[in-house]
């Protein structure tokens, strides 16, 4: 999925300084779909375009990330670099989250996701949290993240310290931790479902 980082990038870096700052200005005002949060302005008007990129595929994931790109440079009136944004997404790999979200969703149950109805027992029993971690690198968690959860000496305290970061996750971010725990520990998933 890195391609598609690559693509925001490219777009971001083919703005003039005061574009950039327009962009920026605008990202600050576009309607956002349910359950993203905005990037503080605080936090988003430093930004140069290799951090803004960082950013956006942090809070929105790639996907969206690149989306949500797209529409700030056609607010703009730049449709050509929009455009070439939008033709290197569909060159990429299908959308990933919408092949995982389907499966995922049947195992939760209505008003709570898997990972929320299981946390205590998650943070028990994943043993190995580094595959868990390096499945969410760059998707779900920042480096600053990644490292803090990484910093923890036992399982159940980075599993611990995940979680802590959960709370400004959505459903998309919850699946992917799911996905990566069926992926790294699929017995103790089995276990959590069946009871």
């Amino acid at each position: 999925m890195g391609c598609t980082r690559d693509a925001i990038l490219d777009a971001l870096e083919n703005l003039t300084a005061d574009e950039l700052k327009k962009f920026k200005m605008k990202l600050l005002s576009v309607p956002l779909r349910e359950g993203y949060g905005r990037i503080p302005r605080g936090t988003l008007l430093p930004l140069d375009a290799v951090d803004l990129t960082d950013k956006l595929v942090s809070y929105y994931l790639e996907a969206y990330g690149a989306e949500l790109t797209a529409l700030v440079l056609r607010d703009m009136g730049m449709q050509e670099v929009a455009e070439q944004l939008q033709e290197t997404m569909s060159k990429g790999p299908r959308n990933v989250l919408a092949e995982v979200r389907d499966p995922l969703q049947k195992t939760a149950k209505p008003g709570l996701h898997f990972v929320d109805q299981h946390r205590a027992a998650l943070i028990a029993r994943v043993t190995v949290v580094d595959g868990v971690l390096d499945a969410l690198y760059g998707k779900v968690l920042t480096e600053e993240q990644y490292q803090a959860v990484r910093a923890e000496r036992t399982s159940s305290d980075k599993m611990r310290k995940l979680f802590s970061f959960s709370p400004a996750w959505n459903m998309t971010c919850k699946d992917l931790l799911l996905q990566a725990l069926r992926d790294t520990q699929p017995y103790l998933v089995d276990d959590l479902e069946q009871s």
